[in-house]
Protein backbone atom coordinates (compact mmCIF):
# COMPACT_ATOMS: atom_id res chain seq x y z
CA UNK A 1 0.00 0.00 0.00
CA UNK A 2 1.28 3.15 -1.21
CA UNK A 3 1.72 6.77 1.50
CA UNK A 4 -0.30 9.65 0.24
CA UNK A 5 -1.13 13.21 1.42
CA UNK A 6 -4.16 14.47 1.03
CA UNK A 7 -5.15 18.07 0.71
CA UNK A 8 -8.07 19.60 1.76
CA UNK A 9 -9.49 23.07 1.41
CA UNK A 10 -13.33 23.92 1.72
CA UNK A 11 -16.16 26.10 1.38
CA UNK A 12 -14.62 28.54 -0.87
CA UNK A 13 -17.15 31.05 -2.11
CA UNK A 14 -16.87 31.47 -5.63
CA UNK A 15 -18.84 33.34 -8.51
CA UNK A 16 -19.75 31.52 -11.62
CA UNK A 17 -21.73 31.70 -14.36
CA UNK A 18 -23.13 28.32 -14.41
CA UNK A 19 -26.95 27.36 -15.39
CA UNK A 20 -29.07 26.25 -17.71
CA UNK A 21 -32.20 27.86 -16.96
CA UNK A 22 -32.65 31.14 -18.68
CA UNK A 23 -32.94 32.83 -14.90
CA UNK A 24 -29.36 31.25 -14.51
CA UNK A 25 -27.47 32.32 -17.81
CA UNK A 26 -27.07 35.65 -17.01
CA UNK A 27 -25.05 36.28 -13.95
CA UNK A 28 -22.63 34.77 -12.03
CA UNK A 29 -24.01 32.27 -9.32
CA UNK A 30 -22.66 31.51 -6.05
CA UNK A 31 -21.06 27.91 -5.82
CA UNK A 32 -19.29 27.12 -2.82
CA UNK A 33 -16.31 24.90 -3.45
CA UNK A 34 -14.50 22.16 -1.57
CA UNK A 35 -11.81 19.76 -2.74
CA UNK A 36 -9.62 17.54 -1.72
CA UNK A 37 -6.26 16.48 -3.93
CA UNK A 38 -4.35 12.87 -3.20
CA UNK A 39 -0.63 13.07 -3.49
CA UNK A 40 2.06 10.86 -3.82
CA UNK A 41 3.98 11.11 -0.26
CA UNK A 42 7.43 11.30 0.51
CA UNK A 43 8.73 8.22 2.80
CA UNK A 44 8.83 10.76 6.05
CA UNK A 45 8.67 14.75 6.99
CA UNK A 46 11.04 15.94 8.86
CA UNK A 47 11.05 18.85 10.94
CA UNK A 48 12.88 20.55 7.87
CA UNK A 49 11.03 19.21 5.40
CA UNK A 50 11.21 21.99 2.27
CA UNK A 51 7.55 23.15 1.42
CA UNK A 52 8.52 21.70 -2.27
CA UNK A 53 7.89 17.48 -0.80
CA UNK A 54 4.36 18.93 -0.30
CA UNK A 55 1.65 21.18 -2.31
CA UNK A 56 0.99 24.77 -1.64
CA UNK A 57 -2.34 24.79 -0.67
CA UNK A 58 -2.95 27.97 -2.33
CA UNK A 59 -2.80 26.21 -5.48
CA UNK A 60 -5.65 24.22 -4.71
CA UNK A 61 -7.34 27.81 -3.88
CA UNK A 62 -6.36 29.26 -7.21
CA UNK A 63 -7.47 26.20 -9.48
CA UNK A 64 -11.68 26.77 -7.98
CA UNK A 65 -11.00 30.18 -7.70
CA UNK A 66 -8.44 32.38 -10.54
CA UNK A 67 -8.19 29.39 -12.91
CA UNK A 68 -11.54 29.66 -13.60
CA UNK A 69 -11.55 31.36 -17.47
CA UNK A 70 -13.61 34.36 -16.87
CA UNK A 71 -16.30 35.11 -19.10
CA UNK A 72 -16.97 31.91 -19.93
CA UNK A 73 -20.33 30.00 -18.73
CA UNK A 74 -20.44 26.38 -17.88
CA UNK A 75 -23.49 24.38 -18.20
CA UNK A 76 -22.91 22.19 -15.99
CA UNK A 77 -21.39 22.11 -12.68
CA UNK A 78 -19.90 19.30 -13.24
CA UNK A 79 -17.62 20.76 -16.00
CA UNK A 80 -16.74 23.54 -13.67
CA UNK A 81 -15.67 20.47 -11.23
CA UNK A 82 -13.93 18.98 -14.65
CA UNK A 83 -12.08 22.22 -14.98
CA UNK A 84 -10.69 22.44 -11.32
CA UNK A 85 -9.58 18.99 -11.29
CA UNK A 86 -8.01 19.21 -15.00
CA UNK A 87 -6.16 21.97 -13.44
CA UNK A 88 -4.62 20.18 -10.66
CA UNK A 89 -3.44 17.40 -12.81
CA UNK A 90 -1.64 19.76 -15.03
CA UNK A 91 0.12 21.47 -12.06
CA UNK A 92 1.65 18.94 -10.11
CA UNK A 93 2.28 15.17 -11.52
CA UNK A 94 2.06 14.02 -8.04
CA UNK A 95 -1.43 14.30 -8.05
CA UNK A 96 -3.40 10.95 -8.35
CA UNK A 97 -7.00 11.87 -7.43
CA UNK A 98 -8.93 15.16 -7.07
CA UNK A 99 -12.06 15.04 -5.70
CA UNK A 100 -14.18 18.43 -6.25
CA UNK A 101 -17.58 19.16 -4.29
CA UNK A 102 -19.75 21.98 -5.48
CA UNK A 103 -22.75 22.92 -3.91
CA UNK A 104 -25.15 26.13 -5.19
CA UNK A 105 -26.05 28.19 -2.93
CA UNK A 106 -28.50 30.33 -5.24
CA UNK A 107 -31.32 27.06 -5.44
CA UNK A 108 -31.27 26.39 -1.50
CA UNK A 109 -34.50 27.14 0.24
CA UNK A 110 -33.98 25.93 4.18
CA UNK A 111 -30.03 26.08 4.08
CA UNK A 112 -29.87 22.40 3.00
CA UNK A 113 -26.55 21.78 0.08
CA UNK A 114 -28.03 20.93 -3.17
CA UNK A 115 -24.71 19.83 -5.61
CA UNK A 116 -22.26 17.31 -7.11
CA UNK A 117 -19.05 15.63 -5.79
CA UNK A 118 -17.01 14.28 -8.91
CA UNK A 119 -13.84 12.44 -8.18
CA UNK A 120 -11.00 12.00 -10.94
CA UNK A 121 -8.27 9.78 -10.75
CA UNK A 122 -4.43 10.25 -12.80
CA UNK A 123 -4.63 8.16 -16.07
Amino acid sequence: MEDMLELEVHDLEVPVLTGIYSEETHLPQPLRISLSVLLDAPARFAPDTPLSASKNYMHLKHAATDALPPGVHFTLVEAVADHIAETLFLQDERVRRVKVKIVKLAIAEQGESIGITLVRHRR
